[in-house]
């Protein structure tokens, strides 16, 4: 069945990077890669932040260009969807009627942004930020005065918020729980990252829920449950990406928060793997728990590993997980995951702050940091911990005095 080649649906990040270590690991077989969007496989981090923010028109940052496919010899489907996948025959059906026989299949879905829901609610002209289209139309409504209203203080809606208030526009932040960055970050830390952007001028609403929206002309108008009507010329929605799993789901495919994959990334059928924002899988640092996991690093790293699988490696995916963002001139980088911890330590040292999260024996399981870009030597040693299971007293974890990189000998 060789001569069917391997075949890739979804063209971001973890699509491209599967398709060049295909290559790179000796696949000279054919390679296919599906992709929904016209433009090449592009880097979506930009997106939030340089994309929103460069002066003149921006273009994307590309993973992979047209050019750079044609090198590797993989053809490229571009703006075509896949409807159908026939596993009996092996072949994906795209929308146009074609099919595409494979050998293996990955897919590389993706995710799409979650999108707000309230009967008699009227959110017509509410933006997201996913793909580098959406970033355009947002850009455009980043002018000085403008004001932008943003729902969900997660990671995309505070680059979103710290984007727009360097473009000139007043802000204010929506969020339901007590808290910013409630699912990713610790009160230590995200205090610090709310602190900043008060100081940069940004308002927030925390704690209450959006109840309606309406449109008057060219405002939206966002009722909360307290009664407070707030106004914007802008609505941008953040709460968060669901996997996108119809594919799967319609083929049969085991889903399980995403498209259920094994620990080499195979999904329940042998011949079809999935990998990125699309898939949850077990993590054996975390007692084999299934997690589904949105950043960029993830997405890199398993295309790449779903590659290898693909051609028959049989080792595990089990990657520590590694999550960044910048917001102003603060950097936040988090090591590991930390739904276990049962303690945490705060280290605090030249501006830079980092919480461990450690179970009941000491391992530690996660490192949230947020501080200079210096901060990202100590975080890469907390990754290397991480993925020792190292069991390490609190105390030195603490002290800044010392060095975290010692910790690895102990």
């Amino acid at each position: 069945m060789n001569a069917f080649g391997m075949v890739i649906v979804g063209a971001g990040e973890t699509g491209a990077r599967a398709a060049e270590q295909l290559r790179e690991q000796g696949w000279t077989g054919k390679i296919t890669l599906v992709g929904k969007e016209k433009e090449a496989p592009y880097e979506r981090p930009p997106l939030s932040k340089a994309a929103l923010l460069a002066e003149e028109t921006p273009t994307p940052v590309y993973v992979a260009r047209e050019e750079r496919l044609g090198e590797l010899n993989v053809d490229w489907i571009a703006g075509s969807v896949a409807v159908r996948i026939d596993r009996s025959a092996h072949a994906v059906h795209l929308e146009d009627g074609r099919a595409v026989p494979y050998e293996r299949l990955l897919l590389a879905t993706g995710a799409s942004p979650r999108r707000l829901a309230m009967e008699g609610a009227d959110l017509s002209g509410a933006l997201c930020l996913r793909t580098f289209a959406d970033a355009l139309a947002i850009r455009e409504r980043l002018v000085p005065g403008n004001r932008v209203l943003i729902v969900g203080a997660g990671f995309i809606g505070l680059e979103v918020a710290a984007s727009a208030r360097e473009r000139g526009c007043e802000v204010t932040v929506l969020e339901v729980g007590p808290r910013i960055l409630m699912r990713v970050l610790p009160p230590e830390i995200a205090a610090i990252v709310e602190e900043r952007h008060r100081r940069a001028g940004i308002a927030f609403k925390l704690g209450t829920g959006i109840v309606g929206a309406a449109r008057e002309g060219a405002w939206h108008a966002i009722k909360l449950a307290d009664g407070e009507v707030l106004r914007g010329d802008t609505l941008i929605v953040g709460i968060g990406a669901a996997p996108e799993t119809a594919l799967a789901a319609e083929s049969g495919l085991a889903i399980d928060n995403g498209i259920a994959a094994d620990e080499r990334l195979a999904t329940s059928d042998p011949d079809i793997f999935a990998a990125g924002d699309c898939c949850s899988f077990p993590h054996r640092l975390y007692g084999g728990r299934r997690f589904r996991l949105e950043a960029w690093r993830n997405a890199v790293d398993q295309g790449i590993h779903a590659a290898k699988s693909m051609l028959g490696e049989t080792a595990p995916y089990e990657a520590v997980p590694w999550f960044w963002s910048d917001q102003y001139d603060l950097t936040l980088q988090v090591a590991g995951l930390s739904h276990d911890a049962t303690s945490t330590a705060t280290r605090q040292s030249a501006g830079n702050t980092i919480v461990f999260h450690q179970d009941g024996a000491g391992r530690l399981l996660a490192a949230s940091g947020v501080g200079a870009p210096s901060l990202a030597k100590d975080i890469r040693v907390s990754e290397m911990l991480i993925a020792r299971q190292a069991v390490l007293d609190p105390a030195k974890l603490a002290d800044p005095d010392v060095k975290l990189k010692s910790l690895l000998a102990d």
